[in-house]
């Protein structure tokens, strides 16, 4: 008996999670019939790596942190670990823009939570008041609620209002454009609330979590220059890794271009639990299904079969990225950093910007320098979606303000991406876990994955796919 499985969506997590069911059904000699569908017309989601004019542009994600095995495991298993790059190791410096000014991160920072309690005190970031206040973290009583609470809620409560808006806001609240005081901890970073938990306070629980984490195990096959890296990528950039899925899967079946319409379910005796109903008109009979669109799309299409409160429950925000390429002649300026964050209160319509070519040295010829600034975040979203020129105009004026440049760029390219960052609320992982053992229940079969549920980074997805795809196996 075949199993036929449609995979709904072709970004990173569909990717995987195709990959994975077809490797591993191989394995256990079980026989599946695997098509993909995207409204897309090419597979790879948010990863999108432009060539041009030697550079290599990232429109998407630009990287991926080291020490989250799963995408360098799936690199191994496409055979693409070669590929892989390290940041350069004079680019590894970040600030923060306050009072207009750039200021470096204090050493001992672990995701803005000071370690290094001395230079802590030396940094200019924050006033004299709010490194005590910061402090006071050391000598409060553990104040943990019961479940979940709101990033912002728990940090200002622990270090202050004034950490929170100059580092913990631009730092924490950049990875997910959200609004701190909306995103679960638990979601986020649960080893915040998890240090309180077990050591009464936020500064010595990361302490001790740092001293006592295990080293970071690098798979024994990177060289030693990708191993000492924090982030990595690939020398011809992450759509390297789409290219390599897309090789690997080529005898799974494909509808792109043709995104899906309805979930059908069919009766006891029909020769397949489901249909899956096209833009086209073409129905797709199913045994599986595994849903890995965004949470918004998933909900349109469960929504007639299933209750989705919970998927409706999770906001996106959109962003977009502004990249420029300059002559190095002409910039007249030098980094010695990988970029900078902007604090909402510097009321810049920046909110980051990343020294690409100093970052990563393999995206631009070395006569050339390539910037990549981010605009959008919860609550200013209207900046990313103003027209061409006003968006070159308005980033351009952020970073001749910042930089001190009056140079003019060889070229820009944007990218747009609405609703393309999730928010996931107080709750968050309560609300998904009911509304999948509720999906479970009431439309066995049909599965879902993807950035809404297990994490925004790339490993994340890729990890999450992976787990989707073994549930789906054990079921048949």
């Amino acid at each position: 008996m075949i199993d036929r499985i449609v995979v709904i969506g072709g970004g990173i997590s569909g990717l995987s999670s195709a990959f994975y069911l077809q490797r591993e059904a191989e394995r256990q000699g079980k026989r599946v019939r695997l098509t993909i569908v995207d409204g897309a017309p090419d597979l790879g989601g948010k990863i999108n790596t432009l060539q041009r004019d030697g550079f290599v542009i990232e429109r998407g994600p630009d990287s991926f942190l080291a020490r989250k095995l799963p995408i360098l495991e799936l690199a191994k298993d496409l055979g693409i670990e070669h590929e892989l790059t390290a940041q350069n190791e004079n680019g590894k410096t970040s600030y923060i823009m306050r009072d207009g000014k750039l200021h470096p991160m204090p050493k001992g920072m672990v995701l803005g939570i000071p370690t290094n309690l001395d230079t802590f005190m030396q940094t200019t970031l924050l006033s004299e008041e709010g490194k005590r206040r910061s402090l006071q973290d050391l000598e409060m009583a553990s104040a943990a609620p019961e479940g979940d609470e709101s990033l912002g809620d728990f940090l200002s409560r622990r270090i202050g209002p004034e950490i929170v808006k100059h580092i913990s806001e631009p730092l924490l609240a950049g990875i997910y454009a959200g609004d701190l005081s909306k995103l679960s901890i638990q979601a986020t970073f649960p080893q915040f609330a998890e240090a309180e938990r077990e050591h009464g306070g936020l500064i010595r629980g990361t302490q001790s979590q740092q001293q006592n984490k295990a080293p970071h195990q690098a798979p024994d096959y990177l060289p030693e220059e990708l191993r000492n890296s924090v982030f990595l990528s690939f020398k011809q950039g992450l759509s390297t890794m789409v290219r390599a899925l897309d090789q690997a899967l080529q005898s799974a079946e494909r509808r792109m271009g043709d995104a899906v319409a309805a979930i059908k379910p069919l009766g006891d005796d029909a020769d397949a639990k489901y249909e899956v109903v096209l833009e086209s008109g073409e129905v797709l009979l199913a045994d599986q299904v595994l849903v890995t669109v965004q949470a918004f799309n998933a909900a349109d299409l469960l929504e007639p079969l299933v209750d989705v409160t919970e998927l409706r429950a999770i906001n996106y925000v959109s962003v977009a990225n502004v990249v420029m390429a300059f002559e190095k002649s002409t910039f007249d300026k030098t980094f010695d950093g990988s970029g900078f964050l902007v604090p909402r209160s510097e009321g810049l319509r920046i909110t980051a910007c990343t020294w690409t070519s100093n970052k990563w040295l393999h995206t631009s010829p070395d006569d050339k320098v390539l910037l990549r600034c981010y605009v959008g975040r919860a609550g200013d979203e209207e900046v990313a979606m103003l027209p061409d020129e006003e968006l070159k105009k308005a980033v351009l004026e952020d970073i001749q303000k910042v930089l001190g440049i009056d140079a003019v760029p060889i070229f820009t390219q944007i990218t747009r991406m609405p609703r393309s960052m999730p928010q996931y609320p107080v709750g968050h992982l309560d609300n998904t876990a009911r509304f999948r053992k509720r999906l479970s229940e009431e439309l066995p079969g049909v599965h879902v994955t993807g950035a809404a549920f297990g994490g925004v980074g790339l490993p994340d997805c890729i990890r999450s796919g992976k787990e989707a795809a073994l549930e789906i196996l054990a079921t048949l």
